[in-house]
């Protein structure tokens, strides 16, 4: 429940980087880096309603804790993982379809401010949201 809330995208690092290792073209990671991503999060218990809008569209995914799932990316590759709880951070594990490989997303607070970490192929990037 922590991390209930809508909140928007103040500011990336190596986030361009991480779009590059993961296949996006150029043109697509300059737009994605200016998105204005807002993420809406609803969770009760072990269930999670999440809202994602941007300048590229709107997505609305609901999931339970642990059970896997299927999500595309903006771009649209294509992926299959789940989320969990882990203290106060949430953790996501994704394995693309199309070449095997492995996403992992953590979304931790720090100074009220939800971080979203990633790492793909040995970059790392994070997305710092802002509570809206």
């Amino acid at each position: 429940m922590t991390f209930n809330g809508t909140w928007k995208v103040d500011r990336n690092d190596n986030y361009e980087k991480f779009m590059e290792q993961l296949g996006v073209n150029m043109v697509k990671r300059k737009l994605a880096a200016h998105d204005n991503l807002k993420i809406t999060i609803e969770q009760t218990g072990d269930k999670m309603k999440v809202k994602e809008s941007s300048n590229f569209r709107t997505l609305d995914i609901d999931l339970t804790f642990g059970v896997p799932f299927e999500y595309s990316l903006a771009d649209g590759t294509e992926l299959s993982g789940s989320w969990f709880n882990e203290g106060d951070t949430m953790m996501g594990t994704f394995t693309r379809k199309d070449n095997g490989k492995v996403l992992t997303t953590t979304r931790t607070l720090v100074d009220g401010e939800m971080v979203q970490s990633y790492n793909y192929d040995g970059v790392d990037a994070k997305r710092i949201f802002k509570k809206c």
